[in-house]
């Protein structure tokens, strides 16, 4: 086994791996991961096995640490089918080689939720115990089984209704421009920080990747009042950004959004999920913003991130 690092010359290679691998998604594309090129340090590997590829790991380094990655929400090894588990433990052997031969201390490594798997892929996660790797974040991430979805307490329900009679319309929109103000205006109020996408990147990421990423809004009076922003993926649907303002709240716009969002997928894709209801490092519970995903039926799944320290 051994690692070769990843250059521009690898684009296609890379990305056509990444298509037809077992845990995969979009995100990991380069066209993907290169819009935000200048904020981080790109690491990249690639793991062979004689000359045969067998997975990658997107990563960024900074200040002698390797992150899986530093700028995605999650990253690890990214495998095919032939992966197996004693390849696996190989390919964890050699990353700690690597990170010595080149004075990295530590790796933080995110591992890839197995609802976005299309294969079992979690060789990874007893790797990390087999090596001695250490917990650093458990964060909760509320997720909704779109087969079989959970009820809508009677109160959800009475939303949804009430948005319905007061008008409200759901529909894809390509106003990102509305979108993150209103997505701003509610992160500034509620948490004092903003959304971590421009308008102007995650309209450029949808012009590239445009059956994976949508805006659906909700409108009353020709007024954007509410909306998501949805990462679709092979198994999965991704709320990376929720919003409403007092109106919306008020009059149930949001909730018919998630309705419509359920409803809409619930027989192409197996898990809606809203993202983790933590801050600092998941130590923090937001108790209101995880209630009031439950409320829509969602259930908890597990982000993972571990450390490697390197001796």
């Amino acid at each position: 086994m051994r690692i070769q690092k990843y250059i521009e010359s690898d684009n296609e290679l890379w990305n056509s791996f990444i298509q037809n691998s077992k845990n995969g998604i979009f995100m990991f594309n380069r066209n993907f991961m290169e819009y935000h090129k200048d904020r981080f340090t790109d690491n990249s590997l690639l793991f062979y096995d004689d000359d045969k590829l067998v997975a990658v790991m997107p990563a960024s380094i900074k200040d002698g640490v390797l992150c899986s990655h530093g700028g995605l929400t999650y990253g690890g090894f990214i495998t095919n089918n032939d992966m197996k588990q004693h390849h696996m433990n190989d390919c964890f052997s050699v990353l700690k080689e690597y990170a010595i031969s080149n004075g990295i201390k530590e790796i933080i490594y995110k591992h890839i939720p197995h609802i976005y798997h299309r294969q079992p892929a979690e060789e990874d996660l007893y790797s990390l115990f087999y090596t001695g790797a250490q917990i650093l974040k458990i964060e909760p991430a509320t997720t909704i089984n779109l087969h079989q979805p959970l009820k809508m307490p009677k109160g959800r329900k009475a939303q949804v209704g009430r948005a319905r009679r007061e008008g409200v319309e759901i529909s894809e929109s390509d106003d990102f421009v509305s979108f993150i103000n209103l997505e701003n205006q509610v992160l500034q109020e509620h948490h004092d920080t903003k959304a971590v996408h421009s308008a102007e990147e995650l309209k450029l990421l949808q012009e590239r990747f445009p059956n994976n990423i949508k805006l659906l809004g909700a409108f009353y009076k020709d007024d954007l009042i509410a909306g998501t922003v949805l990462f679709i993926y092979d198994n999965a649907v991704h709320t990376q950004y929720m919003a409403a303002n007092d109106t919306a709240r008020e009059i149930g716009a949001l909730d018919l959004t998630i309705a419509t969002v359920i409803e809409t997928y619930k027989d192409s894709k197996d898990w809606l999920d809203f993202g983790i209801s933590t801050e600092d490092g998941g130590h923090y519970l937001n108790d209101g913003l995880i209630s009031q995903k439950e409320g829509f039926g969602g259930r908890t799944n597990i982000y993972q991130t571990w450390k490697i320290k390197i001796s």
